[in-house]
């Protein structure tokens, strides 16, 4: 059996009910009809940033762990433009180039081979971490805008809610009469905010979550890929 609501929505009734509401009432709507189409051009682009990311990080990562040296990828990784794992080995290659290059210059530059210790390792993890910090506050941006939209949307939906049902009230007390045709516009004008505010937050809390449980496992992959990083770099100063 046809919903009345689909129904509703096809026939062009629930339109009309839009275009009778009140200013305040069509207001809401606007907000809600707002927040709801940024929010699916966040979780669109998203979409495809955590795509492409994935897939030049799993790239990265398949190379960098066949790689016999931890340098042998300096020259391809610039190539890698959005993958965070790059960023984070670049900022480790550079600081490790850096610490070899203090000892030298410490040393009188020496021809022998500088080893680096456990304090030199420690600040080029400290430097990657900081690397993969930016590279996913970066990410996390515009992600705030869902949960703003999946707590407050379903709250200003309300906001349009009550002001349909006063509306409704109002005018009894104007005509006197309880009867459908009285109070049914202000009922409708509340259904349609609440259907609003649920059709914004809905969409909006699931992309929230989405987003942040791949952020959290690219994450969880960066910290791996660190550690990756470090043990290479010190068997070949072992």
């Amino acid at each position: 059996m046809d919903s009345p609501l689909l129904l509703g929505l096809f026939s062009g009734s629930i339109w009309q009910i839009i275009a009778n509401t009140s200013a305040f009432g069509k207001f809401i709507l606007i907000v809600l009809a707002t927040m709801s189409f940024v929010s699916w051009a966040i979780i669109f682009r998203k979409w495809r940033l955590f795509k492409a990311l994935s897939r030049e990080n799993d790239t990265f990562s398949r190379d960098f762990r066949r790689c016999r040296k931890v340098g042998d990828l300096a020259g391809k990784a610039k190539t890698f433009k959005m993958s965070p794992f790059s960023a984070i080995y670049r900022a480790g290659m550079e600081e490790l180039m850096q610490l070899k290059g203090q000892k030298n210059e410490a040393g009188g530059l020496r021809e022998s081979v500088v080893e680096l210790n456990g304090d030199d390792f420690e600040i080029v993890e400290m430097t990657m971490e900081r690397a993969s910090t930016e590279a996913f506050v970066r990410l996390e941006k515009q992600v705030i805008f869902l949960a703003t939209t999946g707590s407050a949307a379903p709250f200003i939906g309300l906001l349009g809610t009550v002001v349909g049902i006063m509306d409704s009230f109002w005018a009894i007390g104007e005509r006197g009469s309880a009867s459908l045709a009285v109070v049914a516009p202000g009922i409708a004008e509340a259904l349609v905010a609440t259907i609003f505010g649920l059709g914004a937050a809905i969409p909006a809390v699931v992309a929230y979550n989405w987003s942040n449980n791949n952020i959290k496992r690219m994450n969880d992959r960066a910290y791996a890929f660190i550690l990756g990083f470090l043990a290479k770099a010190r068997k070949e100063e072992a």
